[in-house]
């Protein structure tokens, strides 16, 4: 997916100048690494914010066009109004084609409700991660990883050596060290009633029937 970020130079800097650009419906942010120095730069606040709403937004090599000068780059952090619905700065950092990047990506799981342990079983299909650190060079980076629980049975859990990733897509090295769980399917919860136990009879034995 191909993300267009329209930006301009900052000329103006400090926190008096930033917030009159957010009065003016800008949002002052920061373009940086590769070979060139970083830049200041400023966006649209609604263009960014609608963009920023689409989950392959934030794991995709973006196209940034800062005045004409066409930058690869990746989404880094948003800072946002503790209760406004308002982007306060926005980072980015320049990609080189040639450099393997570290990034988290979504993962899109299918296939739960048809699985062995929630379909014959009753389980709880628990996803226990979202996304997925993962190092690749930015022509392989996935707009998101697929886990299909098809064939898991209840108690089961998949972890991270399980998933079927990219061609030149792997985990992070602490990852693929640890192999956490990505996702499990729980045994479903018992009822008050079900785990009841009949009353012992004095001495410790079950009365008769």
């Amino acid at each position: 997916m191909q993300n267009e970020v329209i930006a301009k130079k900052r000329e103006v800097q400090g926190t008096g100048a930033s917030r009159r650009l957010r009065r003016d419906g800008l949002v002052p942010g920061v373009i940086y690494g590769g070979d060139k120095p970083a830049e200041s730069i400023v966006l649209n606040h609604k263009d960014l914010f609608l963009q920023v709403r689409h989950e392959a937004f934030h794991s995709s090599i973006l196209n940034m066009k800062v005045e004409g000068d066409m930058q690869m780059a990746l989404l880094r952090n948003l800072q946002w109004h503790p209760f406004k619905q308002q982007i306060l700065h926005a980072d980015f950092q320049r990609v080189d084609q040639t450099h393997k990047i570290h990034v988290k990506v979504p993962l899109h799981f299918k296939n739960q409700e048809s699985s062995p342990g929630v379909k014959l079983g009753h389980g709880l299909a628990s996803h226990v991660m979202t996304e997925l650190d993962v190092e690749c060079l930015p022509g392989n980076l996935p707009e998101f990883i697929e886990v299909d629980m098809g064939e898991m049975q209840l108690g089961q859990s998949i972890h991270v050596g399980d998933l079927t990733l990219p061609a030149g897509v792997e985990p992070v090295a602490h990852l693929k060290a640890e192999n956490p769980v990505v996702a499990v399917i729980t045994p479903p919860k018992v009822s008050a009633e079900e785990t009841a136990e009949t009353p012992a009879a004095p001495g410790g034995e079950t009365p008769a029937a």
